[in-house]
């Protein structure tokens, strides 16, 4: 009694038959990277990028806050951290816009733009993710937009290294093999300027229905995260080209569209579990003059719904979102961290509570810290754990 009845013979052979799938799994699935994820994305047309405009923003956005942040009703506790990140940290991630945020100028134009920008770049920082938006792989902009890249990564390196936390933005994909393309584009760039094997990293806007569902009926979001060759570190939703993609009329065009919530649910679906990060897209109500009040309230209530529905990151278009970005952020984590930290460690330590846990849960609480701690919502003495310890949850090997 008690003895199983399957020979070895039985378990080499499932291991052998799957040792193939096993591989790719492995490879596909590799779970969540590790380091700091930006809760934003700004984006500033590169012919308004200059050397103090992360100060600007700063200053622009501070000074919003200072007068009329009373109407946001923040805790002391978050509108004091509001206040550090505004005047320590605007912005955490700088995106260089030569796409709809431009135009076209015209060839010369820019490609001087784009030299200079690299140049600017190199000598300026100021964020901790960076990059540039160029134009669309279609057939009329594909050309212009390698040109604008090549241009730009040729200030940039000219004059000093590649930043940390670089990264280039591919929008408008209307077929899987753009993303193909670009990827070999980037590798090509990488042996053109004596760039390290796979240091180039794009993110892909999904923005047009092709992105979501091909032609053929297959799901094209997961296509393209396979097609990137491991260079597609985040999938962007873009609310508006999405929207009037699908034939919805301009007052309805919303990151709470049922028809924006069906295409967000599927890039979740395609990037559990492949390490590539997801952002929320934008509103284009911005907080000025009468409508301020307004606006703050909507894309407080936008940030928030965001963070609740698993998207940590989204867009902003405007030095007076930076107030409502970091407030909705802060309050979200700052809410729930007290029973995250506390589920985590019972975890950890085996303490019977009130929950009963599974693995997976537990990596999604030490995500949820680290999220919070990474962004300044969080200080290191209101950990459960050490930082690294987080992340080895964060990845399963705990």
């Amino acid at each position: 009694m008690g003895d199983g009845r399957l020979t070895e013979d039985v378990y080499t052979a499932a291991d052998a038959r799957l040792a193939e799938t096993d591989a790719r799994v492995a490879a596909t699935y590799p779970g969540e990277p590790p380091g700091r994820r930006p809760v934003h994305t700004v984006y500033v047309p590169a012919s308004q990028y200059r050397t103090r405009l992360v100060a600007d923003w700063g200053k622009q956005a501070m000074r919003v806050f200072v007068e009329r942040g009373d109407l946001l009703g923040l805790s002391p506790d978050v509108a004091e951290r509001v206040h550090a990140k505004l005047l320590t940290e605007p912005i955490e991630d700088l995106r260089i816009d030569f796409e709809d945020g431009y135009g076209d100028p015209g060839d010369a134009e820019e490609d001087a733009a784009a030299l200079d920008a690299g140049r600017v770049l190199a000598t300026t920082g100021g964020t901790p993710f960076v990059g540039i938006r160029f134009k669309s792989f279609e057939a009329a902009t594909r050309r212009r937009g390698i040109r604008t890249l090549d241009l730009f990564l040729s200030g940039l390196l000219e004059n000093g290294p590649l930043p940390e936390g670089f990264v280039v933005t591919l929008p408008k994909v209307t077929a899987v093999d753009q993303v193909s393309v670009a990827a070999d584009v980037l590798a090509q760039l990488e042996v053109a300027y004596g760039l390290a094997e796979g240091v180039l990293r794009f993110e892909v806007q999904i923005e047009t229905a092709q992105s979501i569902l091909a032609a053929d009926g297959t799901i094209a979001v997961a296509r393209i995260i396979q097609a990137a060759q491991g260079r597609c570190s985040g999938l962007h939703y873009g609310t508006y080209d999405y929207s009037a993609g699908l034939g919805i009329s301009a007052p309805y065009q919303s990151m709470d569209h049922p028809a924006a919530d069906f295409a967000k649910h599927l890039m979740q679906a395609a990037a559990a579990g492949t390490g590539v990060r997801l952002s929320d897209g934008s509103t284009n109500r911005l907080p000025v003059g009468d409508d301020l009040p307004g606006a703050w309230a909507e894309h407080l209530r936008l940030v928030r719904r965001s963070l609740e529905n698993g998207f940590y990151q989204g867009w902003d278009l405007h030095p007076h979102q930076l107030p409502t970005r970091f407030a909705a952020t802060y309050a979200f984590y700052r809410e729930g961290f007290p029973t995250a930290a506390a589920r985590l460690r019972d975890y950890g330590s085996q303490t019977s509570s009130g929950v009963l846990d599974e693995p997976a849960t537990a990596e999604a609480l030490a995500r949820y810290l680290l999220g919070g701690y990474h962004c300044g919502a969080l200080e290191t003495s209101e950990l459960p754990f050490a930082a690294a310890t987080l992340e080895r949850y964060a990845r399963r090997t705990a």
